[in-house]
């Protein structure tokens, strides 16, 4: 039997600084120390000390680099408990990474007196309305913010510090309108922090139009933290055996498991086979309510149940620790989405596995896409035989490429 056991813990000893170096504050200091973090990592220390001085970024971060703190530092360093709310307004895409973003913010605002709100769609709007009002910083989905603005339960007349995380995703998903509303009402006069995976097409055109002058990072993953980092697997199977082969690989190891299906009903369906084995599972996707949502991730990220299965758009910006494996139960359908669910683990110094399972028709898709990933020889070592690459033809000059 394969061994999915997770590779080595890494750390991030090789960082020479810390945050008090980068111009943190001591209480900011002692906030990160009581969440046992006292080492910044590469994005932190690029850009901390520019977020502090009050300009405007645009930064390329993978996921998993640690950004949250390089833009969540420089806010609670900037702002004052009694200055008008809400001062600094976050958009991010999804409803998980919005709770997660203002959880960072309330364990090191709070011993400076700052208060943090979430505001996304799924629970009552007037109670979002008035703790986001009574809010120093406010996280916010474009959707369910513009929602509030339009009914004038919120005013984002005061911001002074804007920050758009994952803008990629967040157009990806169909929020440009929202994003564009929002910030023509948002004061000029401000500094604004981009974070994105990717700084080209429409997301850098957003980046260029939002910004002033910015100082440019390029926060890809250091060797020292790639190397090792994420091992790859890829596993034949059948409609016949894949449960039980999923069961088996399960129970190879010990650690938290990500799994991703395609569909919402293929989430459900699959806890439940998984329950029939003797495997604990919960599931996260857009047919659940956010109490569902939220219960379901409280239990995989408490350690209570180590299986979380998942539909790719539920899991987008989900940013759970310590996610030893992931597994695409359904494989994906192109090398992005593959980035994409892999880099749930691995994150941030930690090591991972990343474990795909491969019916005889996917084959094909599954060689290219792994190719594209740089993992032929992985797919290959599964006794698996990589399929010839596609010609691809543009109408640009008659250009073709292989994929």
């Amino acid at each position: 039997m394969t061994d999915f056991s997770a590779p080595a813990h890494g750390a991030s000893e090789t960082d020479v600084t810390d945050f008090r170096a980068l111009g943190a504050s001591p209480a900011v200091v002692a906030a990160l120390a009581a969440r046992g973090i006292t080492s910044p990592f590469p994005i932190q220390q690029m850009v901390v000390p520019e977020g502090i001085r009050g300009g405007d970024i645009l930064a390329k971060s993978p996921t998993g680099s640690g950004k949250t703190l390089s833009f969540a530092v420089p806010i609670v360093e900037r702002l004052q408990a009694d200055g008008p709310t809400p001062a600094a307004l976050i958009l991010v895409p999804t409803r998980e990474l919005c709770v997660q973003v203002a959880e960072d913010f309330e364990s090191i605002g709070v011993s400076l007196g700052l208060r943090s709100a979430a505001v996304y769609g799924g629970v009552p709007l007037k109670e979002q309305a008035d703790a986001a009002a009574a809010a120093h910083v406010v996280v916010a989905t474009p959707g369910r913010l513009q929602d509030l603005m339009d009914r004038r339960l919120v005013d984002v007349g005061s911001v002074q510090i804007l920050v758009l995380d994952e803008a990629d995703r967040m157009l990806d998903m169909g929020f440009k309108p929202q994003v564009d509303k929002i910030l023509r009402r948002v004061p000029q006069e401000r500094q604004t922090m981009f974070f994105s995976a990717t700084l080209h097409g429409e997301v850098g055109e957003l980046a260029q139009r939002y910004t002033h002058f910015p100082a440019r990072f390029d926060a890809e993953m250091p060797e020292e933290f790639r190397s090792g980092e994420v091992e790859h697997h890829f596993v034949s199977v059948t409609t016949d055996n894949k449960i039980t082969k999923l069961v088996e690989i399960l129970g190879g190891y010990e650690g938290s498991t990500l799994i991703f299906v395609r569909t919402k009903s293929g989430a459900d369906r699959l806890v439940e086979k998984l329950a029939k084995h003797g495997v604990q599972a919960v599931s996260i996707h857009g047919d659940k309510n956010q109490t569902q949502r939220d219960k379901a991730l409280e239990q995989f990220d408490q350690g209570k149940v180590r299986v979380l299965v998942a539909t790719d758009v539920a899991a987008r910006g989900l940013d759970v620790d310590r996610v030893t494996h992931v597994v695409n139960f359904d494989p994906p359908d192109e090398a992005a989405n593959y980035t994409h669910r892999v880099g749930r683990t691995g994150r941030a110094g930690r090591s991972g596995t990343g474990i795909t399972l491969v019916l005889p028709d996917q084959e094909a898709d599954v060689s290219r896409v792994a190719r594209l990933q740089g993992q032929t020889d992985a797919f290959e070592a599964s006794g698996m035989k990589s399929a010839p690459p596609r010609v691809v033809y543009s109408s640009r000059k008659g250009r073709r490429s292989r994929w």
